[in-house]
């Protein structure tokens, strides 16, 4: 049984969290405020982390950032009643790995929570290779799985990180426009989704960085090009 743990100031809305979650089978631990949720987390150890941005004591990004200095891996959910493209990047970018506005609806919060149950709960994959894997320098990318690998050491990429690279790896060193990307994977080329955009690509820079002689460039106003 999954282990949730949320995070969220407003007391009513929490409850009905809570509830909602605890009625699908889910084992829920609920804080009222930042500081309160680090605590849990250290006790508990949950599966799942939905936590609000805006909080007393400890709001979401410092929460974040703290579970981040031991933590890579526990998946993270915002909830955020701002709609700024700021606060969403920030998010991704302090390792965050989805994010819902307010309202929201408990169908849509409980489908992201299995999707992430379902790309981190798992057990690592084994290392062998399959028709699935495309390599990239050093790394092993398996796309089906989601993965990343090098000397070992697996990387869980999000559904958007594994679209991302699986259209670079498929084109090397040609240019892969960024419109087509943005209107496949998040509906719509905005300026917000863009920005969006940038911060996967940062991820994917850092994830290759242990092997130098791959590069993801920008090609301005186009798109991006992996080199290898």
């Amino acid at each position: 049984m999954a282990k949730v743990l949320l995070v969220e100031d407003e007391f009513t809305l929490g409850q009905i969290v809570k509830d909602s979650l605890e009625t699908r089978g889910f084992t829920m631990f609920y804080a009222k405020d930042g500081q309160e949720g680090l605590k849990m987390y250290q006790e508990h150890k949950p599966d799942v982390i939905v936590l609000d941005i805006m909080m007393p004591n400890l709001d979401g990004f410092t929460l974040t950032t703290e579970i981040r200095k031991t933590d890579k891996n526990t998946p993270i959910i915002f909830l955020t009643a701002k709609s700024q493209t700021a606060d969403v990047v920030k998010g991704f970018e302090l390792g965050g790995n989805d994010y819902l506005k307010k309202p929201f609806s408990m169908d849509e919060l409980i489908v992201r929570i299995k999707s992430l149950l379902n790309r981190f709960g798992q057990q690592k994959p084994a290392l062998e290779q399959d028709e699935n894997t495309i390599h990239i320098g050093q790394y092993a990318f398996n796309f089906n799985r989601q993965t990343l690998t090098r000397h070992n050491v697996i990387e869980f990429l999000s559904h958007r990180e594994a679209e991302i690279l699986r259209r670079l790896a498929q084109n090397p060193n040609d240019v892969v426009e960024r419109k087509p990307i943005l209107i496949d994977l998040w509906g719509d080329d905005t300026f917000f989704n863009a920005r969006s955009m940038d911060v996967f690509i940062t991820k994917l820079r850092r994830y290759l960085k242990d092997d130098p002689r791959i590069q993801i460039v920008n090609v301005r106003g186009v798109g991006y090009k992996l080199i290898m």
